[in-house]
């Protein structure tokens, strides 16, 4: 059995003849936090949506707790993400955008959604709608939405967007305490000051390749 929850082999991406992805392989290990360091359009966030099976490769296969997206599974179960900026219903609350959400895969109760609000420290702001939230208020909506079914890999693209020198170390220190938890995060980032302090290895993309 192999100590690897994600292994990516070799993949490729095409889209429109263009190549988006261009022969990358990784290998993630549990409790261990990965940095994707790269320009915007460097392949960050097509890669991420890879691993979670919303596009197919075109040649490479991605395998996830030994399972192979797109044959064995289509969406990984174990995966909650965070691409881009989150969105939410702007006239609902925080907490019932959760709830919302929540009850789609019925993983998480109350219980769970209050803890990840605590965690995130929106808990007293959870009854505000959403349009009330400054950018880096989502941010961390997003955060708790991905942590409150308590999945195994968390896959987080900028997740520090938006917020403030504070938001950013209290963000910081989340994602330190989800890795002992034994935690399996990707971090896609542009601020080499967030991978150096997070990560335990670092990838560079440029142009769709490791570099």
């Amino acid at each position: 059995m192999t100590d690897f929850v994600i292994e990516i082999k070799d993949i490729s991406l095409m889209l429109k003849k263009e190549e988006i992805l261009s022969h990358i392989s990784m290998s993630l290990k549990r409790g261990m936090i990965y940095g994707i360091l790269g320009r915007n359009g460097s392949g960050k966030t097509m890669l991420m949506k890879c691993i979670c099976g919303f596009i197919p490769v075109t040649q490479g296969e991605i395998i996830v707790e030994g399972k192979k997206v797109g044959k064995d599974i289509d969406f990984p179960d174990s995966i909650r993400f965070i691409l881009e900026t989150p969105g939410f219903i702007p006239y609902y609350s925080g907490y019932k955008n959760l709830k919302i959400l929540a009850d789609i895969n019925r993983i998480a109760g109350k219980k769970e959604i209050e803890e990840a609000l605590h965690i995130v420290d929106l808990f007293d702001a959870a009854k505000l709608p959403v349009r009330k939230y400054s950018l880096g208020m989502r941010q961390r909506l997003g955060l708790a939405q991905v942590i409150m079914e308590r999945p195994n890999i968390l896959l987080l693209d900028e997740p520090m967007n938006g917020l403030d020198k504070e938001g950013v170390l209290k963000m910081r220190n989340y994602l330190l305490e989800l890795k002992k938890q034994g935690k399996t995060i990707l971090l896609a980032s542009h601020s080499v000051e967030d991978i150096r302090q997070l990560c335990d290895a670092t990838y560079e993309l440029e142009h769709g390749r490791i570099i």
